[in-house]
């Protein structure tokens, strides 16, 4: 499970075996966790978040979202 970004308490991951999905992002922050698709960018699920923390949560990924998508790539695709 690779971290590909921090940002205050929230960590932003792939799980190795996602590569056949198309690309998405996973936050977690203690016991909460969400699945975020990456192009569009769109809540796919989420459990623990309330609703204005998703959408904090969303802002961030928008604003990462080219770095969130060539991490991706890296990942899934070397």
């Amino acid at each position: 499970m690779p971290t590909v970004l921090r940002s205050g308490p929230y960590r932003f991951f792939f799980y190795s075996a996602d590569g056949e999905e198309p690309p998405h992002i996973h936050v977690e922050r203690d016991n909460s966790e969400a699945k975020f698709w990456l192009n569009p960018v769109r809540l796919e699920w989420s459990s623990g978040f309330a609703r204005s923390e998703l959408r904090d949560i969303e802002r961030l990924i928008v604003q990462s979202q080219q770095d969130l998508l060539d991490r991706w790539d890296e990942f899934f695709n070397d």
